[in-house]
C-alpha cells in the first residue's frame, strides 16, 4: 500500500527539526542544569512516541498487507513492527536522559550537544527501524553510530573515556565496512538494494549463487558486530566499563532495538529464500555468546564490565528465537520465534535502562560506583535501592516472577514447540547456561543484603525525587510485566506477523 511520502516520515522530520531547534536554543541557555533543552528534548521524543504509538495502533487496525504501508519510491515502509521498535526506543532515551541528567551535570558534561546528539541516535534508530532499502540501513546506520561516537567521547579530559570511544569508533567503522561490503555483494547477486526486490530474486532464482553466500556471510559478520555477539564481542566489556555511564547506556539501551530492526530487515525479509544458510550462522553465534559471555562474566569485579558480558549471553539468548525459521514447510514456528526474541529484547531493553539507571542514582555521591564491591551492604543503607537492584538482577537471571523468567521461557518454547532435536538440545543447553549465569546475577544481590557497607550512613536521594520515581517505575514494570506478560507478547506477535504478511 502506498501513501504519500510526508506523512509516512513525520516522526523522523519532528525528530530532526527538533533536535536542531534544541542545537540553537541551548546556545542561549546559561542554566547549568539546562532545564529549557532538556524539557524541549523530552517533549520531542514523547511527540515521536505518541506518533508511532497511534501508527501502531492503526496499523494494526488495518487488514491483512494494508498494515504495510511504502513510501519514498519504496525505500522507507511503515509497518506495526518498526513503529513498536521506535515507539520503544523513544521511551528508552526518555528514560535514559532522565536518569543521565544528573550524573551528567555533576561532571560538567550538561551541554546541549548530549541531547541533540541524543536525538540524533534515536533518528538514526529511526531512519533504520523503517528502512526497506540497503542505502537507507547503512545511513540511518552511520547517523547512530557516529552520534554515538561523539557522545562517548563527551568526556574529553577523561583518558579511559578516550580510549573507550577510540576501541568503539575503530570496531563499529570495521562493522559499517563488513556491512556495507556485504550489502554491496547482494546487489552484485541480485541486482537490486531494495529489500523485497532481493527477496524476488532469490525467490525465482535469478541469483549469482557464489557471490551471494559471500555477501550473506558479511552481513551477518556485520550484524553479529552490531548486537555484540561473539566473536565480534571485543569492544562491549571494554566500551560499557571506560565510558560514562550515562553513555554507556546509550549503546546497551535503544541501539539494540535498531539492530534487532535490520536484522529481521535483511535476514527475514529480505534473505528467508536462503534461511537453511544463515539459520546455521545464528545457531553458532548464539551459543558461542552464551558459553563465553556467561564465563566470562563470572570472572569480572567491575560492576559495569560484568553487565557488558551480560549483554553478550542476553543478545545470544534473544539470537534463539531467529534460528527457528521454517521447519517441516511451515512459516508459524518462525513467527512464534520471531515474536518471541522480539519480546525478550523489549524486555531485557527495559531491565537495563533499571540497572544502569541505578548505578548512576548511586554514583552521584561523588564516586563512581562501578564495581560490585560499591554495592555492600546497600540493603542496609537504602532497603528500596537493594529491593529495585534486585528486581533487576532477579529479572536478567530469569528468576520468576520476573519479566526475564517470561522472556526466556517464550524463547526455549519457541525452540521445543518445533519438534526439531536440534533445537530442543538448543533449548538444553540455554536453559544450562542460564544457570550458570545466574551466580553472577545472584552474587550481586548476595553482595547487598549480606557484605558490610562501607559507608555508615544512610543513602540520601531526596534532591534527585524525580529520578527516584523513574526508578521505582522501571523496577514495577519489571515485576508487572512478569506477572501480566500476555499483553506485550500478543503485541509482538501481532507486528511480527503483520510484518511477515506486508
Amino acid at each position: 500500500m502506498t501513501q504519500m511520502n510526508w506523512l509516512v516520515v513525520y516522526p523522523e522530520i519532528l525528530l530532526l527539526v527538533a533536535a536542531c531547534v534544541v542545537a540553537l536554543v541551548d546556545l542561549y541557555v546559561t542554566q547549568p542544569t539546562r532545564c529549557l533543552t532538556f524539557w524541549m528534548t523530552q517533549a520531542a521524543l514523547a511527540g515521536v512516541a505518541l506518533l508511532h504509538g497511534l501508527a501502531l495502533q492503526t496499523g494494526l487496525g488495518a487488514e491483512g498487507a494494508k498494515a504495510s504501508v511504502y513510501a519514498m519510491q519504496g525505500l522507507v515502509v511503515s509497518d506495526p513492527m518498526g513503529h513498536l521498535l521506535a515507539l520503544t526506543a523513544a521511551i528508552a532515551m526518555m528514560i535514559t536522559i532522565a536518569y543521565a541528567r544528573p550524573y551528567i551535570g555533576s561532571r560538567e558534561l550538561l551541554k546541549g550537544e548530549f541531547f541533540t546528539l541524543a536525538m540524533f541516535v534515536v533518528l538514526g534508530i529511526s531512519v533504520m527501524i523503517s528502512a526497506n532499502n540497503f542505502l537507507v540501513i547503512y545511513v540511518g546506520l552511520e547517523l547512530m553510530s557516529l552520534s554515538l561516537y561523539a557522545l562517548i567521547a563527551l568526556r574529553r579530559d577523561h583518558a579511559v573515556s578516550t580510549e573507550a570511544a577510540m576501541k568503539y569508533f575503530v570496531l563499529g567503522a570495521l562493522a559499517s565496512g563488513f556491512l556495507l561490503y556485504g550489502m554491496s555483494m547482494l546487489y552484485g547477486a541480485t541486482g537490486s538494494l531494495d529489500i523485497p526486490e532481493v527477496f524476488d530474486a532469490i525467490a525465482t532464482g535469478q541469483v549469482n549463487a557464489t557471490v551471494l553466500s559471500f555477501g550473506l556471510v558479511f552481513i551477518v559478520a556485520g550484524l553479529a558486530f552490531k548486537l555484540g555477539l561473539v566473536p565480534f564481542h571485543m569492544w562491549v566489556p571494554d566500551v560499557y566499563q571506560g565510558a560514562p555511564t550515562s553513555m554507556t547506556l546509550m549503546v546497551g539501551g535503544a541501539p539494540k532495538l535498531a539492530a534487532f530492526a535490520i536484522t529481521i530487515r535483511l535476514l527475514v525479509e529480505g534473505l528467508s529464500g536462503v534461511a537453511h544458510d544463515w539459520q546455521q550462522m545464528l545457531i553458532v553465534l548464539a551459543v558461542l555468546s552464551l558459553v563465553i559471555g556467561n564465563v566470562a562474566a563470572i570472572a569480572q569485579t567491575n560492576l559495569k564490565r560484568m553487565l557488558g558480558y551480560s549483554a553478550i549471553a542476553q543478545l545470544g539468548f534473544m539470537l534463539l528465537g531467529l534460528t527457528p525459521t521454517v521447519v517441516a514447510g511451515s512459516t508459524q514456528l518462525a513467527a512464534n520465534g520471531y515474536s518471541s526474541a522480539l519480546f525478550y529484547l523489549v524486555t531485557y531493553v527495559l531491565t537495563t535502562l533499571g540497572t544502569f539507571g541505578l548505578i548512576m542514582y548511586i554514583s552521584r555521591q561523588g564516586f563512581e560506583s562501578e564495581e560490585i564491591a560499591d554495592l555492600a551492604g546497600l540493603a542496609k543503607r537504602s532497603p528500596w535501592l537493594a529491593g529495585v537492584m534486585t528486581v533487576f538482577m532477579f529479572s536478567l537471571a530469569g528468576v520468576p516472577p520476573m519479566v526475564g523468567f517470561y522472556a526466556k521461557f517464550a524463547i526455549i518454547q519457541a525452540l521445543v514447540s518445533t519438534g526439531d532435536s536440534t533445537y530442543l538440545t538448543l533449548a538444553i543447553a540455554a536453559v544450562l547456561l542460564s544457570l550458570i549465569g545466574a551466580f553472577y546475577y545472584l552474587r550481586v544481590v548476595k553482595v547487598m543484603y549480606f557484605d558490610e557497607p562501607r559507608e555508615s550512613q544512610a543513602f540520601s536521594g531526596a534532591s534527585y525525587t524525580g529520578v527516584g520515581v523513574v526508578l521505582a517505575v522501571n523496577g514495577f514494570a519489571a515485576l508487572a510485566l512478569g506477572l501480566l506478560p500476555d499483553g506485550l507478547m500478543a503485541l509482538c506477535r501481532d507486528v511480527i506477523v503483520a510484518a511477515l504478511a506486508g
